[in-house]
């Protein structure tokens, strides 16, 4: 084994771990579906029709929006997409490439809520849309969209269920070359340590990467990525075999390193207890660097500003979205597939979580907290508050059946000066106003998150600092 191989194999994993995380995650959607999102064919919508709750015993639910979820095959030709009118309701569809790059965002920040009609196109499509059809340009023949519809409440069911039911894909027209039945299938006959490489060498070729980074690719050609036909990984060299395995290690490593995270996990999407915001089909939390400041909120504001090639509609095509160095922008996407796969940019969605008090003490059910806000949380369309217990991260039994406290709850109490100050605490308070501002905890430690959909400029551009939950004192 040579130390050149073994450094390529390395650099092979960051690059490739995206791709083959994001469709291993597409197969998993389609033959076996995730927590409450059922299993649903290509080029349909699945969704899931109840609000999160304890008993999914699912890390990091969010209790704020339903998702629906779709992927698509445009290897046939282009798909229609059907928008209902949603009444200036939040919702956001999410598109992603074959290389977890996200592309367009339909959605009231985006594009409105009014009823639309969209065209999405497969690379190289040189038709035309019908009229009052706009398009979307899809970088890859597979693409990924992930839905979320704000729902506030048991209530609110009825008119996002129908708003799911109304949300429709179709051929623009009969007689299109039918789309294949699946992604196209790794060797059987390669070990189980080279199936990584073989599942990127064969959908690498499938699905090609914007053309800057064709010539980057090339340079794996020693490792056999690029070699088509039989695979060459069912009887590797045996030093080939060894630099792809070693490769293989090193290259998660540096992922991990660069994720904060302990452990290397194995290249299975489906979320883990382990990964603290693991691939869920729901608002994922990217990874973050604490600050280091006792109580401060974590959060990432740009996480998922790796693409640089193929911006679309609602997509920002600004400087200050972009990770110019493409070595780190490769870097930035391994981190993202592997503690976040399918988040949205900050300008969508921000959320921040904190395990730590303003003394920097752990959180915990034996004590009271209390979290004020001096005036609204600074977002366009609504924000949260969700409890989370630790380190399990589910949400939190309680007779209330209260998992989240935000703009959509009802019967909030704000002080004369516009200020909001939530209690967080095991037991009910007696107090009235505490009471209604309470959001439960667990008897042990906890977590709480908060989300802001469409956050303002003050979050995006760093200047708003989240208020650190302040134990009382007894």
């Amino acid at each position: 084994m040579t130390a050149e191989l073994r450094d390529l194999a390395a650099d092979a994993y960051v690059y490739g771990c995206p791709l083959v995380r994001g469709l291993t995650m597409v197969e998993h959607l389609t033959h076996r579906g995730l927590g409450n999102l059922p299993p649903t064919p290509l080029n349909q919508f699945g969704h899931v029709h109840q609000l999160a709750d304890p008993a999914a015993k699912f890390p990091w639910l969010n209790n704020d929006t339903l998702c629906s979820a779709a992927q698509l095959d445009l290897s046939g030709g282009p798909l229609l997409l059907h928008v209902p009118d949603y009444r200036d309701a939040y919702y956001v569809l999410q598109f992603i490439d074959a290389w977890t790059n996200n592309f367009a965002y339909v959605g009231r920040r985006a594009t409105g809520t009014e009823e639309s009609l969209w065209l999405i196109a497969p690379p190289g499509w040189a038709g035309t849309a019908p009229e009052g059809v706009r398009v979307i340009d899809a970088p890859t023949a597979v693409v990924t969209v992930v839905g979320r519809s704000a729902c506030a409440g048991p209530r609110d069911m009825p008119r996002v269920t129908a708003l799911q039911k109304a949300l429709t894909l179709s051929p623009p027209r009969a007689g299109g070359a039918p789309p294949r039945s699946g992604l196209p299938q790794p060797d059987p006959d390669v070990p189980d340590p080279l199936g990584f490489f073989e599942r990127l060498r064969i959908w690498m070729a499938d699905f090609p990467p914007a053309a800057p980074d064709l010539a980057y690719q090339d340079r794996f050609q020693p490792l056999g990525l690029l070699e088509e036909g039989p695979s060459p990984y069912a009887n590797a060299d045996p030093e080939l075999a060894e630099a792809l395995e070693a490769g293989l290690a090193d290259g998660r490593a540096r992922v991990e390193a660069a994720s904060g995270q302990s452990a290397a996990q194995p290249d299975d999407p489906r979320p883990a207890n382990s990964r603290p915001y693991g691939p869920q089909v729901n608002d994922p939390q990217p990874y973050s660097g604490t600050s280091g400041a006792a109580g401060a909120w974590d959060m990432h504001l740009h996480l998922y500003d790796y693409n640089v090639d193929h911006l679309g509609p609602g997509t920002l095509d600004e400087d200050r979205w972009k990770i110019s160095d493409r070595r780190a922008a490769r870097l930035t996407r391994a981190v993202a597939a592997r503690t976040a796969l399918w988040g949205v940019h900050a300008y969508e969605a921000v959320y921040a979580h904190t395990s730590t008090d303003a003394d920097g003490k752990q959180l915990t059910g034996s004590k009271s907290y209390t979290l004020r806000f001096d005036a609204r949380p600074p977002a366009d369309a609504f924000w949260s508050v969700t409890m989370y217990d630790s380190p399990n991260h589910y949400l939190v039994p309680n007779p209330l059946g209260r998992y989240s406290v935000g703009d959509q709850t009802p019967g909030l109490r704000y002080a004369p000066d516009g200020s909001l100050t939530l209690v967080l605490q095991r037991d009910r308070p007696t107090d009235p106003v505490e009471a209604a501002n309470w959001l439960p905890a667990p008897a042990g430690d906890f977590q709480p998150m908060i989300r802001l959909y469409t956050p303002r400029a003050e979050v995006l551009d760093g200047t708003y600092r989240f208020p650190r939950i302040a134990a009382r004192r007894t």
